[in-house]
């Protein structure tokens, strides 16, 4: 029990809060008091942001907030709150981007001095306690900060009232920059726009070792993803070899949890051994759609196993009992970034004995170790080449890896460790159940498919504020939902309800997902503009309402809006939809063309547009169990499916289609529509890319 008296932090739910909770610094949390009491008090704002798995926000809490001196001089000159990043986003957002027009950069921690009337004046990220590395301590900081505006306020406060200026003009993607271009849309939606863009990822790709650009390396599994779909529609191998390449480097690199499942949020070196070994579940939940196209397009066995294990993962240590999903592990255990998951030689040769020797040689374990004198499990040689040098047939090395991993994951389990973030988060959940739901589907599998369900019953029973509004929150924990959703939460929902839809063949998800992107265009929407902002209308607590596009590490809430736009715009035959989803692409076009990787989403759509989406009505007594078979067996990008079995539609693609047999499937395509196929068979051949 800790016996040092606690801080407002020990009233909140976020891991990340109460992991500060003990700090003898006054934190608040961000709230109407502390706002009220730098307004009163005519005091600086300090805001610190992190997130409970962030290895160099644990750093500086042991190094400067833990210390009395240090808070000490805090408390005496600021207002000082701890914000959570994962559970106000806005906020995050926001003060990120005034760190890094400051600095010229920005991570985590984030810290952020702001005018009584939260405004940003100056900031940084991690802050030592005595000068080093070319960076100020945190004492001289704090100090310097106090003092500037003891003597010279006026100058801060124009200081940031001239970054707020900037702030709510940077990022502007005006509707009028539509307008200027419409005239071209025909040469903008061209075969030689998505070559470009191909030709722009290439250009970073790493042909060696996978991925894209120097370390460090992040999935970047939107890029992979457009890669897949751009041979897809050209034929073009490379595309498939670079996709292919990463995935597998980071399927055998130490990214990758060999002995647990589950992908780590990104490598620090070029050949993803050495991760950041925090495990998010919005990665995982991206790269379980990733593996489920690459398992579709090859049918090669360890994208399936890869799929099950990261599942597997999620389940064993990411579940909640009702059915929804945690957000992360830390990357530190007793203190040590990694220590949980590296080995040394020496402790698994007494584990393992005789089978020591094979496990190591494939596993890249070395008395001297591949990373700070450990070792991290990775693959450096396929399992046959090592198999055939300790004379042993292929069955006979898989079963002895299963053994040995098992031990080692028993034994691993007995360590002590990382630290849970138990908050669910709506939009990272409803990532997740896009993924599950794609993967239940191309692996037609029954128990992914129940897990599907539970999920979205989860998600709409705890995170609705009232059952006869589409208004949502955007953390649940302890049986409490809060914070009012934002913009990805509402987007990356929407677009799970469309997968859910395409799994289970129930109306209900799709004028669910109806419902709340009429809610999204009345509230997140702009009147003079055609992208949404971030907060929703109603929200009052921030100084400026911004509009996110880049698609980083999480798609953007406007890409998988504009996304989910089109998609709906074909089920519930909405032109003003597909037009909106359209000028979003186009007023972007040339930020796409030049830069696909930091618009992935975008570039797949814009690419989907361009080559179009196959719209597929299966009809019948057996139509459900069609267009399963159909989903199954192949890799389709930008598809839209519906089925009814014996029960007239009022839904455009269904409409007045009828069958007296026992299935029927029609095909259309850029508004064209072939004879309709009665059989999978038939319908194969029916199938082309333009």
């Amino acid at each position: 029990m800790n016996n040092k008296s606690a801080n407002r932090l020990a009233k909140e739910t976020s891991p990340y809060l109460l992991q500060h909770a003990y700090n003898p610094v006054d934190w608040y949390p961000w709230c109407d008091e502390a706002l009220e009491k730098a307004r009163i008090e005519n005091k600086v704002i300090l805001v610190s942001i992190g997130y409970s798995a962030c290895h160099w926000c644990h750093v500086m809490e042991r190094e400067s907030f833990e210390d009395d001196d240090t808070a000490a001089l805090m408390n005496a000159h600021f207002v000082n709150i701890k914000i959570d990043r994962e559970e106000r986003p806005d906020l995050d957002h926001i003060y990120m981007d005034a760190v890094q027009t400051i600095t010229g950069s920005g991570g985590w921690p984030l810290n952020v001095f702001l005018t009584p009337d939260a405004k940003p004046f100056f900031g940084g990220t991690y802050f030592p306690p005595v000068r080093a590395h070319n960076r100020n301590s945190w004492i001289e900081v704090i100090q310097f900060v106090s003092k500037a505006w003891s003597e010279r306020p006026n100058d801060l406060i124009d200081q940031a009232q001239k970054l707020l200026n900037h702030l709510t003009h940077s990022g502007s993607f005006s509707y009028k920059k539509f307008e200027q271009i419409a005239i071209q849309s025909d040469k903008i939606f061209s075969e030689e726009y998505c070559r470009q863009m191909f030709t722009a990822i290439m250009k970073t790709a790493d042909t060696h070792w996978g991925g894209f650009g120097n370390a460090p390396k992040f999935p970047q599994t939107g890029v992979i993803a457009f890669l897949f779909q751009y041979f897809f529609y050209t034929k073009d191998k490379i595309a498939l070899s670079q996709a292919l390449l990463s995935i597998d480097k980071m399927l055998d690199g130490g990214i990758f949890d060999h002995l647990g499942g589950g992908l780590a949020r990104y490598s620090t070196d070029n050949e993803w051994l050495a991760p950041h070994f925090e495990k998010m579940l919005y990665d995982n939940a991206l790269f379980i759609e990733v593996l489920c196209d690459a398992w579709q397009i090859t049918r090669v066995e360890k994208y399936k196993i890869a799929i099950q294990k990261i599942v597997q993962f999620l389940q064993e240590e990411m579940l909640h009992a009702e059915g929804g999903f945690y957000s992360a592990l830390d990357a530190d255990s007793e203190g040590d970034e990694g220590k949980y998951y590296v080995w040394s030689k020496t402790e698994i040769d007494f584990l393992l004995k005789e089978d020591a020797p094979f496990f190591c040689a494939y596993y890249d374990i070395s008395e001297k170790g591949n990373w700070e004198h450990a070792n991290i499990l990775r693959v450096l040689h396929p399992l046959d080449a090592v198999a055939a040098d300790f004379n042993m047939n292929l069955v006979e090395a898989e079963e002895l890896l299963a053994r040995c991993s098992n031990i080692l994951k028993i034994k691993r389990g007995q360590r002590v460790k990382p630290a849970l973030d138990d908050k669910i988060i709506l939009s990272w959940n409803a990532l997740l159940l896009s993924a599950i739901s794609k993967a239940a589907v191309v692996l037609s599998d029954q128990e992914l498919k129940t897990t599907s369900v539970r999920l979205a019953t989860f998600i709409m029973n705890k995170f609705s504020v009232s059952p006869n509004t589409s208004d949502l929150y955007h953390t649940w924990k302890l049986g409490k939902a809060k914070f009012p959703a934002f913009l990805d939460d509402y987007a990356f929902l929407a677009n799970a309800l469309l997968s859910m839809y395409a799994l289970t063949m129930e109306e209900s998800y799709l004028l669910k997902a109806k419902e709340i992107t009429d809610f999204v265009i009345e509230n997140f929407g702009d009147e003079e503009d055609v992208f949404f902002y971030y907060t929703s209308r109603h929200q009052q607590d921030v100084i400026v309402r911004k509009k996110e596009v880049y698609d980083g590490a999480i798609p953007s809430g406007n890409s998988t809006m504009a996304k989910v736009l089109y998609n709906l715009s074909i089920i519930f035959d909405k032109h003003d939809y597909r037009l909106r989803a359209e000028k979003m692409l186009l007023t972007l076009s040339a930020a796409i063309k030049q830069y696909p990787a930091s618009f992935s989403i975008w570039a797949s759509l814009y690419q989907q547009s361009f080559y179009g989406v196959y719209e597929i009505a299966v009809l019948g007594t057996k139509a459900n169990t069609i267009a399963a078979q159909i989903q199954e067996k192949f890799y389709l990008p930008g598809k839209i499916i519906q089925s009814e079995e014996g029960i007239v539609s009022n839904f455009p693609l269904l409409k007045n289609r009828t069958t007296d047999c026992i299935s029927k499937i029609y095909i259309c395509k850029n508004y064209e529509c072939k004879n309709p196929a009665d059989s999978i068979e038939a319908f194969e051949n029916s199938i082309s890319p333009k």
